[in-house]
This record gives structure tokens, C-alpha cells and sequence, in this order.
């Protein structure tokens, strides 16, 4: 089936171009953001890959009240706007909240639905309503299968302009997997398909901040594993320092080593896209 099309205004994504999305788990700081969207920036322009920064203005679903959470709206979405005002890369942030919507639609260029919530009826018809591009990301308690709901609930409201993020499935406790069938499941549904590598190593139930809350080792394999399934693009949550990381520490992946990374996934993804026959996928 012929992928569509998402117009994010630098660019178009499922236009058989590799493209990624990173940027770190959660706004800590306008310097570390502003650093680490340079520094993505700067890597995908040499490398030519078409990429979107992803910070969360606010995470909502932590273990403790204690943990971080990040700025909130306002000030989460003051730096974002830096971000596409000193770089010119789009952004995408997720949105927990039906009231979040009317401010963010403002400064995102794509708008993420947080897996956890990926059931919320109430929550996706107001995201799809802004017209945005929608970024689905699928609950670790979802079938591929079912992600076609969620489709339809967008789709039903005029919007097209969604894409689909495969992050793994629950396996007993704490533990994810990523079952690679779930990529052409999705493919086949007309829309870009995008692989989280990062968090797809989350141990749920550990603190993320704990050594013990990820296993990031398996971050490029499971990067690699996805462009050969059939992927459009990547998403990897990226941090100057991730032992520092006040969100996710555990699954973030070093800015100096996304380069190299970026390099094999690129070449990887036009080889699988130049010699692997479409009826294979």
C-alpha cells in the first residue's frame, strides 16, 4: 500500500526519505534543549535526514509525584518555540490534557498522543481536531490490529495527517518487546511508520532514573531491526548526558554517539528501500 504523504512544512515524511526524532525525554533546561536541538540540527543537515525535535513540555505518567515532570505548558512551550525559532526544525511534544490543546496547537508542528492515553476518545478527537499531524503512539497493551480505531476516530474528524509509532508490547512484568510484525501490520494502514527505539528499552515499574529502568544497550539494535522491517523513520529520545538526565536517564541515547548511529540507519533504510521488493512488505 502507498504510504501517505505529511506535509510538516520543512518537509514532507513517508516520501520514501528517511527521517528522524529526537531530542531529550522531558524540557529540562532552555540550554540542554537548545544544545541538544543544535546538535541533532547539525548532524542531520551533514548527513542530509529530514529530523523533528521531541521534548515533553510535561510528563504525566511517573512512577512518583516526586520525579520530574518538566517546565509545564507555558514555559515548556516558551522553549519550543526557541527551538523552531533558532534551528527552523519542527517540533512535536505530546499533550495529556483536552485543555493543553488550544496553546499547544499554537507552537507544535506535530502533536503526540502519549501511548498510555492512545484510548482516550475525548483526548484524540481534540488533538485531531486542530488539523495537526498527529504522531499515535501505540499503548504497550495494543494490538497493532487496534491502532486502526484510533485511525478511524482521527480520520472521521477530516484529518489525515497521521503518523504511526510502534514502541513495543507488554511481556509480563515490567518488560517490553517489540515484535517486528506489528511494522507491516501498521504500514498497512496507509500512514508513515516510526519505531521508539528508546523507549522500547523502558523496564516499567523501575524508576527510569535508575540504571536498573532500561536496558539502552539494545537501543541501536532494535533501531537497526526496524529500518529492515520497513520503517519511515526513527524516533530516539537523545541527551548530551544521560546519566544526568532528569527523565528517562536509563533510555536515553548520547548525543556524540547519534551520529555513527544515524549513518548505518540511513544507509540501512535506502539499501532495504532499493533492493527488498514492495510485496515483501
Amino acid at each position: 500500500m502507498e504510504v501517505k504523504k505529511i506535509d510538516i512544512g520543512k518537509f514532507k515524511i513517508g516520501d520514501g526519505n528517511f527521517f528522524f526524532i529526537g531530542g531529550p525525554c522531558v524540557i529540562e533546561t532552555e540550554e540542554i534543549t537548545l544544545e541538544t536541538a543544535q546538535g541533532i540540527k547539525e548532524i542531520c543537515d551533514e548527513l542530509k535526514i529530514n529530523c523533528i525535535f521531541k521534548s515533553s513540555y510535561l510528563k504525566d505518567n511517573r512512577s512518583s509525584e516526586q520525579s520530574y515532570q518538566g517546565p509545564g505548558l507555558e514555559k515548556g512551550l516558551e522553549i519550543l518555540k526557541k527551538v523552531k525559532d533558532k534551528t527552523g526544525l519542527p517540533v512535536l511534544s505530546d499533550v495529556h490534557s483536552i485543555n493543553e490543546v488550544d496553546r499547544a496547537k499554537k507552537v507544535l508542528d506535530i502533536i503526540q498522543l502519549p501511548a498510555f492515553l492512545s484510548m482516550q476518545t475525548s483526548l484524540t478527537l481534540a488533538l485531531a481536531k486542530t488539523g495537526k499531524p498527529i504522531n499515535i503512539k501505540k499503548g504497550q497493551f495494543l494490538s497493532p490490529h487496534n491502532v486502526k480505531n484510533i485511525i478511524g476516530k482521527i480520520e472521521r474528524q477530516g484529518n489525515n495527517n497521521i503518523i504511526l509509532t510502534e514502541r513495543g508490547n507488554f511481556f509480563g512484568y515490567n518488560n517490553l518487546i517489540v515484535d517486528m510484525r506489528s511494522i507491516k501490520i501498521l504500514k498497512s494502514f496507509g500512514y508513515p511508520v516510526v519505531l521508539d527505539a528508546g523507549h522500547a528499552v523502558r523496564m516499567y515499574g523501575i524508576s527510569s532514573s535508575s540504571p536498573q529502568g532500561g536496558t539502552p544497550e539494545f537501543i541501536p539494535l532494535l533501531a537497526r531491526a526496524g529500518v529492515a522491517a520497513g520503517v519511515d523513520g526513527i524516533f530516539i529520545e537523545v541527551h548530551p548526558d544521560p546519566r544526568c538526565a532528569l527523565c528517562d536517564a536509563s533510555t536515553q541515547f548520547p548525543l556524540s554517539k547519534l551520529k555513527d548511529l544515524l549513518i548505518f540507519l540511513k544507509d540501512l533504510h535506502e539499501f532495504v528501500n532499493k533492493n527488498l521488493p514492495s510485496q515483501l512488505f
